[in-house]
């Protein structure tokens, strides 16, 4: 029986490749899985009207664009760093690989906090209103950031019972849907109903940004890609469970869009934070809300705690390849987990939830990923001239090329997105920015020392 482990060419033990295809597949779509489609679908209603299943269906194509590069890239290149290893390849220049590092690792951030945000609103609500919000989601971000000190081992197999609870939610919107559709409920005329404000180019606008917002509940797909070295041959494996856990996901958030306009009110689902919940409440079928409100405070807080230690694992590696001050790497002696990154994420992760609504950090999670996958894109078509010598996927050009154009079209100003957003991700950027300006002087001052 042949080993399930690699050998790097230093002669350490590589990671071991363990995950096979049906466990990859579950992973990705436990990765897309989560905030995004229980949180923001009310407020993609606020910008689209009834026609909500509009946005989630172009984000399901953009997300399908986008992961067709993602596969030629990791089955090319079966290594686990992602963008940032894709972009240094393409373009070598280090600092656009650390611009593109950072984005990620701000998109998680900004995700996480659209999470907590989502956890103290109408979902907890079911349960108390006592406490405020924003107190409430600092604290969640804290809770988080203390179970990540004290070290959190997520297995594959512990995603997968994960999955599936966060999965159960999602089909008891659609078990309600059906229903109503059997029992003739719910006002079928919704789902045509395009209120974006105007027409024209009003109404251009409206679907795009109502698109770029819905785009957040496809994001994840691009974190698999980090399993590569710890999946059984990922060349063959990867096109398969990316597109397939795309495709469950698309086909999903369109039918819960679709039932959750067929019965309510697009103004009513604007309104809440845990739209999905209002669905619940008026679906004919006796299906507890204080149930419905658990496994959605589940899938948000699951979500949550992936992207804050995806980010305090990231920022931990930027300072082990030395773009990052080195004091950001230090990890507690008994606990093994990286406290500096861990302190350094959460403080903007508090900062975050402390100033922005769910809508508003979402669409920067939205607008920071859809940049990096600009970037790939235009990576897969850069390093079309790299030859390796196992077999892989490869995209047709038609795909790369039109993944680039409507990432950079809805991370665009054409999106009708607030400027707040804009602002907070260019202030994120300008910290890390920052770090790795004062990083590289404290580097620079060493080697003249040392020269000395």
């Amino acid at each position: 029986m042949p080993s399930t482990e690699t050998t790097t060419p230093a002669g350490e033990p590589a990671l071991k490749r363990v995950i096979g295809p049906k466990l990859l597949i579950l992973f990705v779509i436990g990765d897309i899985l989560g905030t995004g489609i229980y949180a923001t679908t009310g407020k993609v209603a606020g910008k689209v009207g009834g026609a909500l299943w509009l946005p989630f269906l172009i984000g399901f194509v953009v997300a399908l664009l986008t992961a067709a590069s993602y596969v030629e890239l990791v089955g090319k290149y079966p290594r686990a760093a992602g963008a940032a290893l894709y972009t240094q390849k393409a373009f070598k220049v280090p600092f656009l690989t650390f611009v593109v590092a950072f984005m990620v690792m701000c998109s998680g951030l900004s995700s996480a906090s659209a999470a907590a945000r989502a956890f103290s609103g109408d979902y907890l609500g079911e349960f108390t209103d006592a406490v405020p919000p924003t107190f409430v989601a600092i604290l969640f971000v804290l809770a988080l950031a203390a179970l990540n000190l004290r070290g959190v081992s997520e297995s594959v197999k512990a995603n997968v019972v994960l999955t599936i609870v966060e999965l159960s939610g999602l089909l008891v919107i659609l078990t309600i849907g059906a229903y109503a559709v059997l029992s003739g409920d719910g006002q079928p005329s919704r789902l045509t109903d395009l209120d974006t404000g105007g027409t024209g180019y009003a109404l251009l606008t409206g679907v795009l940004g109502a698109t770029a917002l819905g785009f957040f509940a496809f994001v994840g797909f691009e974190d698999s890609v980090n399993m590569a070295e710890e999946t059984r041959d990922p060349a063959r494996t990867f096109p398969r469970a990316i597109f397939i856990g795309v495709a469950v996901t698309g086909t999903i958030y369109v039918l819960v869009a679709l039932v959750s306009s067929l019965l309510v009110d697009h103004r009513t689902l604007e309104t809440s934070s845990g739209p999905l919940l209002e669905v619940v409440k008026a679906g004919g079928i006796d299906f507890p809300p204080k149930l419905f409100a658990l496994i959605a405070l589940f899938a948000v807080t699951n979500s949550a705690l992936i992207n804050i230690m995806m980010a305090s694992r990231l920022c931990y590696g930027m300072a082990n390849e030395r773009i990052l001050p080195p004091t950001m790497g230090r990890v507690l002696a008994r606990r093994r987990t990286p406290w500096v990154g861990i302190v350094f994420v959460t403080a903007l992760a508090v900062g975050l939830v402390s100033t922005g609504e769910i809508e508003g950090l979402g669409d920067t999670t939205s607008f920071l990923l859809l940049c990096v996958f600009a970037v790939v894109n235009i990576a897969v078509l850069v390093l079309r001239k790299d030859r390796v010598e196992h077999r892989h996927f490869r995209a047709p050009t038609a795909l790369p090329v039109l993944g680039a154009v409507t990432s950079l079209i809805l991370a665009s100003p054409l999106a009708d997105r607030a400027a707040d957003v804009y602002i907070r991700a260019g202030i994120l950027l300008l910290i890390g920015i920052g770090l790795w300006a004062v990083n590289k002087a404290v580097m620079s001052a060493r080697e003249k020392a040392g020269k000395a």
